[in-house]
């Protein structure tokens, strides 16, 4: 039987045709019409967010940090400046391996196990997209190295920077401090917005100090990058403001001799002018290179500084607090004229020794080892100023008692702070009976006034709490707070006066006249500086005890350790009758201060002549009698 054919069905197959054309229409209009109504989501809707979106992908909003405010003497000497440096920098967020990314840098450039920790550490606080240094001040050859492998290296760059110089190297260490890396403390404490691109903060000294006013304020840029980051051009800058230049009271030339003076020695100079209260000069040795710890010192380095014996990092002129021996028996005579205890004419029997009633303990004299008849039969303040002799503050310090020596002492300033304008600095202590009953939970025994009297026991100063005194007293009471800042900018800035220490003019004059002698006179402790000056100084020297002698033992300082001996301390004001520079010393177990007093000496020559102070003195008589009384004529 023959197969049966299917007739085809032409209406079926175009009706079945249409559907599908048609469905098939429906299918591409929907289609269109999601893609128009995307496309009009995207151009219209949401233009503004995803144009944003792109433009953060082409451009980025920098930071652009502020050049730091330079500073310098008072004859425009730079002390601190910005140099041009390049470091090696990379965005995390732009480098697919980090690890592999700084082995390779490694293999390109020496870059140490200890840079890679400090960037590690870096980055953990860095904001999103942020180029974070790896190696600061970056070589020519490195930079080249680094230029020709950038294809290599997304992410990675070099950019130029400015970073802190200290010209002086170790010699304004102690004044100037240094910048540093921010650490995670400050960053906690700083304005994020306008330290922004800033890596880099004051750490101690005057950096820290002013570091608001140095550092400025920051600017912005729009750069359009690449794909890898890299800039191509900038669109739009709004430049940062530098920060302030600063002016000092400093003396460049005064701080090399009195640093050069020195020498070896652990010690402080600290100079200041009376008339303004301006700092001249604070020297503290030994010192370092502050421009180590710019960009991150290290480790190295560090536990080199950190570890000597001989403290190159304390500061000993504010933070260095020392018995102030003798150098505080001008103003003890001061005190007891002033309280009426004494007069210019009383005198105290010296034996070499002084006792207490009622007490077989005898408080020697500092003679007692060379003539135990000590200074004469009587002396008189000024033979007990200009010998130092301990006998009559001895028997001065017990008549006024623990309490008025604190009363009249404090508004010079010993006991509390300075004011200066620098980090760091202590108090120092001035007892009282109050003070050891709050603080040592016991009662006040005479024998320790008389400690204080000689400037020991529980009495301690800065150099720059001495030197603050002397300022006081060469200015006849007029007192000011010392300051290192001269002139911010354009605006000269003045000197805080503090509360003026009233005594008589006589008393000034008894005790004033006594230091004089100290220098020119012919038993005075400092006469040997004496010789060809042009010049009068008032001054006084001072030996400050470290280890105890007994009653019975004999101090043979040729037997004494160097590290063991006295400190040797000397407080100065030249000119003595019109003073223009005061002068405190300390030279840690300098034996005496009648050994320190040259290095006073050459300070005034720095400044009275070398710098011209005593240009216009039109006294040529004071001149030549001075010379014929230093010459002991």
């Amino acid at each position: 039987m023959a197969e049966q054919v299917a007739l085809k069905d032409p209406y079926t197959e175009k009706r079945i045709y249409g559907a599908r054309t048609v469905f098939a229409a429906l299918v591409v209009f929907a289609l269109l019409f999601l893609l128009m109504i995307r496309y009009f989501s995207l151009q219209i809707t949401e233009h503004e967010t995803y144009r944003t979106q792109s433009d953060r992908n082409r451009v980025q909003l920098q930071p652009v940090p502020p050049k730091r405010g330079l500073i310098y003497d008072r004859n425009g000497v730079l002390l601190a400046e910005n140099r041009a440096s390049y470091r090696l920098t990379i965005i995390k967020e732009r480098v697919e391996d980090l690890g592999e990314t700084i082995e390779l840098l490694q293999q390109l450039i020496d870059i140490d196990d200890d840079r890679i920790k400090k960037y590690r550490r870096l980055v953990k606080r860095s904001r999103p997209y942020a180029a974070v240094p790896l190696k600061l001040k970056l070589t020519p050859e490195e930079i080249a190295i680094i230029s020709v492998n950038r294809y290599r290296l997304p992410g990675v760059d070099v950019d130029a920077q400015l970073a802190r110089h200290y010209p002086q190297g170790e010699l304004f260490a102690h004044v100037l401090g240094y910048v540093g890396r921010i650490s995670e403390t400050e960053q906690l404490e700083i304005d994020e917005v306008n330290y922004s691109g800033t890596n880099e903060i004051g750490k101690i000294g005057l950096e820290k100090y002013y570091e608001d006013v140095l550092h400025g304020k920051v600017g912005y840029q729009n750069v359009e990058t690449n794909a890898r980051g890299r800039v191509l051009r900038i669109l739009e800058r709004t430049n940062p403001e530098p920060g302030a230049d600063l002016t000092l009271h400093l003396d460049a030339h005064v701080q090399k001799v009195a640093h050069q003076a020195l020498g070896d020695e652990r010690g402080a100079v600290v100079a200041i002018d009376p008339r303004t209260g301006g700092i001249i000069a604070m020297a503290s040795t030994p010192s370092f290179d502050a421009n180590l710890f710019v960009g991150g010192i290290s480790t190295k380095d560090y536990s080199r500084l950190r570890d000597s014996i001989d403290l190159p990092l304390f500061n000993r002129a504010l933070q260095g607090q020392y018995p102030p021996a003798s150098t505080v028996k001008p103003l003890y005579g001061l005190a007891g004229l002033h309280y009426g205890v004494i007069t210019p004419q009383s005198k105290v029997r010296d034996p070499g020794w002084y006792k207490l009633p009622n007490d077989e303990r005898m408080y020697r004299d500092w003679t007692w080892q060379k003539k135990k008849s000590g200074h004469g039969a009587f002396v008189d303040l000024e033979q007990s100023i200009v010998e130092s002799c301990d006998t009559y503050f001895y028997d001065l310090a017990y008549n006024m008692g623990i309490d008025r020596i604190h009363d009249f002492m404090q508004p010079f300033g010993f006991g509390r702070k300075t004011g200066v304008d620098n980090t760091n600095e202590r108090s120092g202590l001035l007892p009282s009976k109050d003070w050891k009953r709050i603080y040592k939970r016991s009662a006040w025994f005479h024998g320790e006034t008389l400690s204080v009297g000689i400037g020991q026991g529980y009495l301690l100063a800065t150099p720059m709490q001495l030197a603050s005194a002397m300022v006081t007293m060469a200015n006849r009471g007029k007192h000011f707070s010392p300051r290192f800042l001269k002139r911010m900018g354009d605006e000269e800035l003045p000197v805080p006066k503090l509360p003026t220490v009233k005594v008589e003019a006589e008393h000034w004059n008894a005790v004033s006249h006594a230091m004089e002698e100290v220098v020119h006179g012919r038993k005075g402790t400092a006469n040997r500086i004496n010789r060809d000056l042009k010049y009068r100084i008032a001054g006084k020297t001072g030996s400050a005890q470290i280890i105890g002698i007994g009653q019975d033992e004999i101090y043979d300082e040729k037997q004494v350790a160097k590290r063991k001996k006295d400190h040797g301390l000397f407080v100065a004001y030249a000119p003595a009758d019109n003073p223009k520079i005061v002068v405190a010393i300390i030279v840690e177990n300098g034996a005496h201060g009648s050994w320190v007093s040259p290095i006073a000496r050459k300070v005034f020559d720095a400044y009275l002549l070398d710098q011209g102070e005593l240009a216009n003195e039109s006294s040529s008589g004071l001149i030549a009698e001075t010379t014929l009384e230093g010459a002991g004529l």
